[in-house]
C-alpha cells in the first residue's frame, strides 16, 4: 500500500492559513461553549440544585434545555460558517496537489471556487449529499467482512470484524472530500458529471484509498487511547476539587481536546485522503465497466448518472427539492 503521507503533509503545511482559520474558529467557539456551559451549570446549581426542594427531574430538564439551545446555535454556525470554510479548504488542497502551488490569497480563492462550482452552500450540500450516499452504499457492500468467511466466526472475532466495519464507516466520512476535490480540479463544466466521474475513479482505486484511510482511522484510535492515558492522572487530581470547579475543569479539557481534533487533526486527515485519491486516480479514466460495478452496489449512483447525463443545473435541483437542505448534517465528515 502506497501512503502519500509525506506529500499530504507538505500540502497541509502549504494550506496553513485555512488550518489556522479552522483552528481559530474552533478556539473561539470552544471558549464561548465553556463560558456558556459554565454559566449554565452555575445557575442550575445555584438556583435549583443547591436551593433544595427541586427534584432531579427538574434539574435534568433544565440541562436538556441548555443543551438544546447550544445545539441549535452550533448547527447555525456549522451551516453558514464552517461548511463553507471546509469546502474552501478542499478547493485549495486540490489545487496544491495538482499544481504544487497555492494561491496567494487562499481564503478568497477557496470562496471563489465554491461559488463557481456550486453557487452556494446549499448547492454544495446537494451534490455532497448524493456523493456521500453513493460512497456509503458502495463501502457497505465491500466491507461486509464476516460474509467473506465460509464458516461462522467466534464471538470475540466478531467483535474485531465489527470494529473493522465501523472503521470503514468512519473512513467513508472523509471520502466525499476527495470527490469534491476532484470536482474542483476537473475541467468538465458540469458539476454533476465531475461528481459522477470522481465516484467512478474512486471505484477504480477504492482499495488503496479506503485502505490508507482506514490506517489513519486506526491511528486515531491509538491517539485517543494515548490521550486517555495522559488524562488519567488529571482525573485523579481534579477529583479532589469541589464539584463545580471539577465540572468546569473537565469542560475546559474537553473543549481543548475537541478544538485540537477538529482544527488540527481532522484537516490533516482530510488532506491525506484527498492527496491519496488525486494522485492515484491520475493513471485511470472513467469507464462503463466500473460504472456498472458501482450501479450494482448503489442505487443512488443511478441518480448521480442521470443528473450528469441530463446536465442538470445544481440550482434547479435545489429548488425542486422543496427547500434548503441542512448542510450542518455533513459537518462531522
Amino acid at each position: 500500500m502506497v501512503l502519500h503521507f509525506r506529500k499530504a503533509t507538505s500540502v497541509y503545511k502549504k494550506t496553513w492559513p485555512y488550518v489556522l482559520l479552522q483552528f481559530g474558529i474552533g478556539v473561539l467557539f470552544a471558549l464561548l461553549g465553556v463560558a456558556y456551559f459554565g454559566l449554565a451549570l452555575w445557575l442550575v446549581y445555584r438556583f435549583l440544585w443547591a436551593g433544595g426542594g427541586v427534584s432531579l427531574l427538574v434539574v435534568a430538564v433544565a440541562m436538556l434545555a441548555v443543551l438544546a439551545v447550544f445545539a441549535f446555535v452550533w448547527r447555525l454556525i456549522q451551516r453558514y460558517v464552517l461548511y463553507m470554510v471546509k469546502a474552501g479548504h478542499i478547493a485549495v488542497i486540490a489545487t496544491a496537489v495538482e499544481t504544487d502551488t497555492v494561491p496567494e490569497n487562499q481564503i478568497r480563492y477557496g470562496v471563489e471556487q465554491v461559488g463557481e462550482n456550486f453557487f452556494s452552500a446549499s448547492g454544495l450540500w446537494v451534490v455532497d449529499e448524493v456523493i456521500d450516499a453513493v460512497l456509503r452504499q458502495l463501502s457497505r457492500s465491500v466491507a461486509r467482512f464476516q460474509q467473506l468467511l465460509p464458516v461462522p466466526v467466534p464471538r470475540n472475532i466478531q467483535v474485531l470484524f465489527t470494529l473493522l466495519e465501523r472503521s470503514v464507516t468512519m473512513a467513508v466520512s472523509y471520502l466525499d472530500n476527495a470527490i469534491l476535490a476532484y470536482i474542483f480540479v476537473d475541467d468538465t463544466e458540469n458539476t454533476w458529471r465531475s461528481a459522477r466521474d470522481g465516484v467512478v475513479l474512486y471505484g477504480k482505486t477504492w482499495k488503496l484509498v479506503l485502505g490508507s484511510t482506514i490506517a489513519i482511522v486506526f491511528g486515531m484510535y491509538a491517539l485517543a487511547f494515548v490521550l486517555a492515558m495522559v488524562l488519567a492522572p488529571l482525573a485523579v487530581a481534579l477529583d479532589f476539587l469541589p464539584t463545580t470547579i471539577e465540572a468546569l475543569s473537565w469542560l475546559l479539557v474537553g473543549g481543548m481536546v475537541a478544538v485540537v481534533h477538529t482544527g488540527i487533526v481532522k484537516p490533516w486527515v482530510k488532506t491525506v485522503v484527498i492527496t491519496t485519491f488525486l494522485v492515484e486516480q491520475r493513471d485511470h479514466t472513467p469507464d462503463s465497466e466500473t460504472m456498472a460495478w458501482i450501479e450494482e452496489r448503489s442505487d443512488r449512483f443511478a441518480e448521480l448518472v442521470e443528473k450528469a447525463e441530463n446536465e442538470e443545473p445544481i440550482e434547479e435541483d435545489h429548488q425542486e427539492s422543496g427547500g434548503a437542505p441542512d448542510p450542518a448534517a455533513k459537518i462531522g465528515d
